[in-house]
């Protein structure tokens, strides 16, 4: 790996931003599949070093949060009493967005437990400049997390929804279609009109068609948590900084004033692998 050229790792990081398998890249690159997936971590290591150093002193006004599922290794109902549950399995990527720059300010991989939640959203409260509103979903752990990082300090809403009863049978692969949607207040004076997950939402999409990994109904999936960290932290390094965002026309990371220009992918890899 050491002996690719700065060329070489930009063309094989950007195959995998692009959502591109470690296989499909070997075939792509003519790059043996351990040198991708060393040159990855590397890489992926440093976009979330850099991401922790530039994220902070955000003036963000609206933030919403969700979290999004994947697995390592094997699926949970596959775990056996030798796996290491903390290392296999579900694994949940806690993600926030900024809903008016699109800024994706920071993230967590873990477990859905109150324990990742509160870690998740205390980071978040580090980073930021001044009062906001965040909307979650109506999963409980996040608020005792809220309380916790934030204080009264403060404006708290839940997006809940509602779904139709029809149970999923097998075969189907979509949701049941959502039949009423309330906006709760849960702390602070949070403006109802923005108690919204749409933006968090479409980022989840956004996860799954540039992530392998993340890629329902395949075979794709991290063998190490490690592996699985360092794609998310590349995959949202160039998110906020390299990937222009079609409605803003600009990256999240210049809307948002963490960055006054746009990045190259070139730059990218070369600030974040030795």
């Amino acid at each position: 790996m050491n002996r690719l050229s700065l060329a070489r790792r930009t063309q094989i990081i950007g195959a995998l931003v692009e959502g591109n398998s470690i296989r499909s890249t070997e075939r792509m690159t003519d790059t043996h599949r351990d040198t991708i997936m060393r040159l990855m971590v590397e890489v992926g290591n440093g976009c979330e070093r850099l991401m922790d150093e530039e994220m902070r002193d955000l003036a963000c006004k609206r933030i919403q949060v969700d979290e999004i599922w994947a697995y390592v290794a094997k699926k949970q109902a596959r775990l056996t009493a030798e796996d290491d549950r903390l290392r296999a399995g579900d694994q949940w990527t806690f993600v926030a967005i900024d809903a008016d720059t699109k800024l994706v300010p920071t993230f967590r991989v873990g477990k859905r437990t109150k324990e990742t939640a509160v870690a998740f959203i205390t980071d978040l409260s580090e980073r930021l400049a001044n009062r906001i509103q965040i909307t979650s979903d109506a999963l409980e752990a996040y608020v005792d997390a809220v309380e916790q990082a934030f204080g009264a300090d403060v404006d708290y809403g839940q997006a809940v929804k509602f779904y139709e009863a029809e149970p999923i049978g097998p075969g189907r692969y979509s949701p049941p279609a959502v039949v009423r949607a309330d906006r709760n207040v849960i702390a602070g004076a949070p403006d109802r009109r923005h108690i919204s997950t749409s933006f968090i939402e479409r980022q989840n999409l956004t996860m799954r068609m540039s992530m392998r990994r993340f890629t329902r109904l395949t075979n794709a999936f991290s063998k190490k948590v490690e592996n699985h960290r360092a794609a998310v932290a590349l995959h949202f390094a160039h998110y906020n900084f390299v990937r222009l965002h079609k409605t803003l026309r600009t990256t999240p990371a210049m809307a948002a004033n963490v960055t006054p220009r746009l990045w190259s992918l070139e730059e990218l890899v070369e600030r974040t692998s030795n």
